[in-house]
């Protein structure tokens, strides 16, 4: 039976999962017709950078428990198949929170290192590999390592951000950050094109440790790139709101089935931007919000793949310097081929370098929005942006990947070739194989 082991729900095939256990000190054998391992945490990559085909996935979903916590300094050791979600629900009532997080908490404590992950306050924090003291990493020989800055220096920066290739994470620690209340300070601004959003960008950049815009990307002309900016600070008052700001916060909606491909279309996108953008009515409005809708506004909604359908979605992330016109160009392009997303973001990277060797991350804008899979048209699109993003020297997200050429992927990452020196030889994914034209 076929089954949807990623998020954008484009690959279906069987796939033989495995799981690993705190008390295994070896991998499971392979099977002989199983090629390599791959390990695989709650598949939230959108593409098949988590996916193995003809080989076998080997789960942590039986590594879960909580090993140390310093409660003076905020150091959490945790096993790799501890979600974000739980790391959340033990840290935040006890003051802590977590230093870089993505926009959905259902994501395993090795997915994000392995994905090297980002948020809201990259120009402040960096990456989540910034705040990654070490990690203990399985290899396929037997080997069980400590990775940090001064341990086995290379498989430490190779594994950050390295799509679990370089063997199976299975423990590791995450620096916490101290905070007073669950609460947020937000700050909404409605601009009026990609010009003003450059602007509010650049002072709030100082002012506030999370910054993000909404955009309606199918907006042209004068008002190419307009939207909603969203700046926050963690709040140091009290608030009362009448929830219990500690809940366990279950989803409020899910999609139980696929939606028909035809509820997608530019008309329902337009109609979806114009009510969003038309929440605020005023330039600017003050709000206390929980962290939970500020930073995961998805995860309320169970299931929120089906949205797109049987045939899947594609989701695309890139990063491209801060000139302005590369991505007015980007935006424009999208625009008019009337194949923009529901959920469109942008926002500014800092200079905060990451320690991963193919961490996604740079200085400079990022855009990220999903297009329903419409098959050839769909992919048209996609390889253009590429060419867009390689001229400009920029890069896509392998994470969120799933069709980008090995042409595309040597010139976003060029170092890859020194990076695959430090794969796992038992290690594989389809992703890799796809970008490298390597086998299993």
């Amino acid at each position: 039976m076929a089954q949807n082991l990623a998020w954008g729900r484009l690959f279906q095939w069987h796939q033989p999962v495995t799981s690993l256990s705190w008390r295994t000190s070896t991998l499971p054998a392979l099977a002989e017709d199983q090629h390599s391992y791959l390990p695989y945490g709650l598949g939230r990559s959108y593409g098949d950078s988590c996916l193995n085909k003809d080989g076998v996935l080997v789960s942590s979903k039986q590594l879960t428990r909580f090993i140390h916590f310093d409660s003076k300094t905020g150091l959490l050791e945790v096993e790799a198949g501890v979600t974000l979600k739980q790391i959340l629900e033990f840290a935040v009532p006890r003051g802590w929170f977590l230093p870089v997080t993505p926009g959905t908490k259902n994501v395993t404590y090795g997915g994000a290192v392995a994905n090297d992950v980002h948020g809201k306050n990259h120009h402040s924090a960096g990456t989540f590999g910034c705040h990654t003291p070490w990690f203990y990493l399985l290899r396929s020989d037997g080997q069980y390592l400590k990775c940090s800055t001064l341990d086995n220096v290379d498989l430490y920066k190779a594994t950050i951000g390295g799509l679990g290739l370089t063997g199976f994470i299975t423990a590791g620690a995450i620096q916490l950050k101290k905070i007073r209340t669950p609460w947020m300070d937000v700050d909404s601004f409605r601009y009026k094109n990609f010009d003003e959003f450059c602007e509010l960008s650049k002072r709030a950049a100082d002012e506030y440790e999370y910054t993000v815009a909404w955009v309606d990307a199918l907006a042209k002309g004068d008002k190419l790139g307009q939207g909603l900016f969203l700046a926050a600070n963690h709040r140091d008052l009290p608030h009362s709101s009448g929830q219990d700001p500690y809940a366990n916060q279950a989803p409020k909606l899910s999609i139980p089935v696929e939606f028909p491909n035809i509820a997608l279309n530019p008309l329902s996108i337009k109609a979806f931007n114009f009510l969003y953008l038309n929440q605020q009515r005023t330039p600017y409005k003050q709000s206390v919000q929980h962290y939970n809708p500020y930073f995961y506004p998805l995860d309320g909604i169970g299931t929120w793949n089906k949205i797109y359908g049987r045939r899947g979605f594609y989701q695309y992330q890139c990063a491209v310097p801060s000139e302005p016109e590369i991505m007015r160009e980007i935006m424009t392009k999208i625009a008019h081929s009337d194949g923009g997303s529901f959920l469109t973001v942008l926002k500014e990277f800092g200079d905060i370098q990451s320690p991963g060797m193919l961490s996604f991350p740079m200085e400079g804008f990022t855009f990220a929005l999903d297009f329903p899979n419409k098959g050839g048209e769909t992919l048209k699109l996609l390889n253009e942006l590429d060419a867009l993003v390689r001229d400009a020297k920029g890069r896509v997200y392998p994470a969120k990947d799933a069709r980008m050429s090995a042409e595309s992927f040597a010139t976003f990452y060029p170092n890859w070739e020194h990076f695959s020196q430090f794969i796992d030889p038992a290690f594989s994914s389809s992703f890799w194989r796809r970008v490298t034209g390597t086998s299993a």
